[in-house]
């Protein structure tokens, strides 16, 4: 299996070369050359465990990976450390199932594939005979940040750079970020949004004379963001999983399709769903969940493309993105393959910030549904589950709850859904008791996680007890125009 860029120039790579490299030298993303199709019956995929059936899917992505190789990387990230023995459980609740994916260490579902990936990348780095330090240079609205610093905490060879939009996250996304031990971590709330951060972090992989300055000085740029394949095929493990332990349940027949929704900022885990889709799962409608920085739904409904709007800092903030970079591989499927068209429809967003899909793209765009909730639905929808049924969502889980209802109502669509609840409601207790008051408003977010867990009759996540007892170990802050400076400070380059 071998990766080419969406837009078209560099070389064509093995996958564990995309590993390492993270983005193609023309700024485009790595793309398998054929999307893998599943030679298993749906029935057999049910018999497998999670670590079975990831060390299945990622050998038909990653098959320059010995057996061997493979399987120590699956071994090593999903153990103990995910406090859900299943790894990713389903919870029928209000009429849908509930894919949790936020039982790993920092609570949100990129541990299901950063727990993985730094077992791929120094796997990678080996195969490739690559002696460089390699640095993992990172941006995040909230849970990657956290997710990647963990994944890469004290890994031998590697060097991890995170920046975050300083007052754009959760205080308890924050301080999970502040406390993180190991000497090759370091974390930059940046002055601007996540997308400033985001495009800070992918114009210092396409500067030349940086990357030059960092491979004399003995070093090399990867990422950790969904841009990274090694981030993203790990995503499509749990919707094969989540279909296979469906059927084995009898909750649905064998070839009947499923609607997958998902809370959408930057486009890869609905993306994970759609490879798995193409790869051969009974998947019906992929339905893209927005808040209300909707620059995503306006797209599923317009085929235009238009981050030129304003800004919003909402209750689900790690959503709170206009430009998504996953969006990118999508656009190079709905095109047919073209990198000549990805690498026009880029090259306006850039310059122009806008960009509109071909009649021929729009007509495959109607596979996936667009819609929006803003923060006062959310809140509702919080309370309305709690309430008649005894489930606590987070925030972004809300928004594709309430999403999935305008779905239904507008199409009447009966198929089974799926929901991919993305954050434990610990991670954002402030919006939380603004929906079902289990403390005093003023209180402080740890204040407020011990009256969730008490009030709610839910167990605090290891991840988080006692993290407002641990040291601030990062403090660093900057402008988005000083990343490059806090970089060099920080790898001791002149």
């Amino acid at each position: 299996m071998l990766y080419k860029s969406t837009r078209g120039r560099g070389d064509t790579v093995t996958a564990s070369q995309a590993i390492v490299k993270g983005i193609a030298e023309d700024g485009g993303l790595y793309v398998p050359q054929e999307i893998p199709k599943i030679d298993s019956t749906l029935e057999s995929l049910g018999e497998m465990n999670y670590r079975e059936l990831a060390f299945y899917i990622m050998k038909k992505y990653f098959d320059d990976f010995s057996d061997e190789e493979l399987r120590q990387c699956v071994e090593g990230a999903y153990d103990e450390k995910f406090e859900d023995p299943l790894i990713a459980p389903l919870n029928y609740k209000a009429g849908v199932h509930f894919l949790e994916l936020y039982h790993g260490k920092t609570l949100a579902f990129k541990d299901m594939a950063l727990s993985i990936l730094p077992y791929l990348m120094k796997t990678a780095a080996k195969k490739a005979g690559i002696s460089k330090e390699i640095v993992i240079l990172t941006a995040t609205s909230g849970d990657t940040g956290k997710a990647a610093l963990e994944g890469f905490d004290s890994v031998e060879g590697t060097r991890i750079i995170v920046f975050y939009p300083k007052d754009g996250v959760s205080e308890i996304q924050r301080v999970q970020m502040a406390v993180q031990e190991g000497r090759n971590t370091f974390v930059v709330g940046i002055d601007g949004n996540f997308d400033d951060a985001q495009s800070g972090v992918k114009e210092i992989f396409a500067d030349e004379e940086f990357n030059r300055l960092l491979l004399e000085n003995g070093f090399m740029f990867s990422s950790a963001n969904s841009i990274n394949i090694g981030r993203l095929v790990p995503q499509i493990v749990y919707y094969v999983y989540t279909y296979a332990q469906l059927l084995k349940a009898g909750r649905i027949a064998s070839g009947e399709n499923i609607n997958v929704v998902v809370p959408t900022g930057n486009f890869g885990n609905i993306l994970a769903a759609y490879y798995a889709k193409c790869m051969g799962i009974p998947i019906g409608r992929l339905i893209c969940a927005s808040n209300k920085n909707k620059v995503l739904a306006d797209f599923m409904n317009t085929g235009v493309y238009d981050r030129r709007r304003e800004f919003y800092v909402t209750n689900s903030p790690s959503m709170d993105i206009l430009i998504s970079s996953n969006l990118e591989r999508f656009l190079y499927e709905l095109s047919g393959r073209s990198e000549e068209v990805v690498s026009g429809l880029m090259e306006k967003l850039k310059k122009e910030g806008v960009y509109e899909i071909n009649d021929e793209m729009k007509e495959r765009l109607k596979l996936v549904y667009g819609g929006f909730a803003d923060e006062a639905e959310t809140i509702d929808a919080i309370k309305e589950v709690y309430e008649g049924f005894g489930y606590v969502m987070d925030t972004h889980t809300a928004v594709a709850y309430v999403v999935n209802k305008k779905y239904k109502e507008e199409t009447g669509d009966i198929r089974a859904a799926v929901i991919a609840s993305t954050a434990s409601p610990f991670k954002f207790p402030k919006s939380i008791n603004e929906a079902l008051h289990f403390a005093d408003s003023d209180a402080d977010e740890f204040e407020m996680v011990q009256e969730l867990s008490k009030k709610m009759n839910l167990r605090i996540p290891k991840g988080i007890q006692d993290l407002d007892k641990k040291e601030i170990r990062h403090k660093t802050t900057c402008g988005k125009d000083e990343m490059r400076d806090v970089i060099r400070k920080f790898l001791g380059i002149e």
